[in-house]
């Protein structure tokens, strides 16, 4: 758009202006980029692994990507996955936590269940593409990577999401323990497909996560 600060001339622009001086082209207005916050995709898993984490994750999420924190209106789309997805974007659009938490938790009916990320991603793929936006969403997915889906399947769904995305973070509790390496069948396909590994696990992870996203996001 024309701007103060752009890189690029505004050719249409200066032509514009050239028509009331005669044909001279006296001043060449320019071209900024145009900001707009990146769409942001969250994934949780709310398996029983993840039980003690998921409550705690969304909560947090829920109040660290709001408008009054990212500086914007940020379109957010949020779905909770087990043994299938659960579109809880209609709950994180409640400006109460609480709210928000009691209203998810009765729209998951496998909560602290089996883990098959795999399907549950197909069935992003397949009902939800266009909630990706394009290439510029920041997609957020928090697992321990602890799947019991078919490894191919899990494999073949992140790879499409990855390719259909801005970036992909995975978003790991287990990075807490000391010398954890993604060996499960589910974390190792996760490592070798997403863009970076995030720890979670505790309040000064939290607060940096919650900074860096409002960063990103008013980008």
């Amino acid at each position: 758009r024309p701007g103060a600060r752009g890189s690029r001339p505004h050719w249409p622009g200066a032509m514009h202006h050239a028509a009331r001086s005669g044909g001279e082209v006296l001043h060449i207005p320019l071209l900024q980029r145009r900001q707009q916050p990146l769409p942001l995709l969250v994934l949780v898993d709310v398996s029983g692994s993840m039980e003690r984490y998921a409550r705690l994750l969304l909560a947090f999420l829920h109040a660290a990507t709001a408008p009054r924190h990212t500086g914007a209106a940020v379109r957010r789309d949020v779905f909770a996955f087990g043994t299938g997805l659960t579109d809880l974007t209609p709950a994180f659009r409640l400006a109460d936590t609480d709210a928000m938490l009691e209203t998810a938790s009765h729209a998951i009916t496998d909560f602290a269940g089996g883990t098959r990320m795999g399907d549950s991603l197909g069935q992003l793929r397949l009902q939800h593409a266009r909630r990706l936006v394009g290439r510029r969403t920041l997609v957020l997915l928090i697992s321990d990577g602890l799947d019991t889906g078919a490894p191919e399947v899990l494999e073949r769904e992140l790879a499409w999401l990855r390719r259909h995305c801005g970036r992909l973070l995975w978003l790991n509790p287990l990075l807490r323990y000391e010398g954890y390496a993604p060996t499960a069948r589910g974390a190792s396909a996760l490592h070798r497909q997403a863009h970076g590994m995030v720890a979670v696990h505790n309040l000064s992870h939290l607060k940096d996560l919650a900074a860096s996203l409002a960063s990103v996001l008013r980008q």
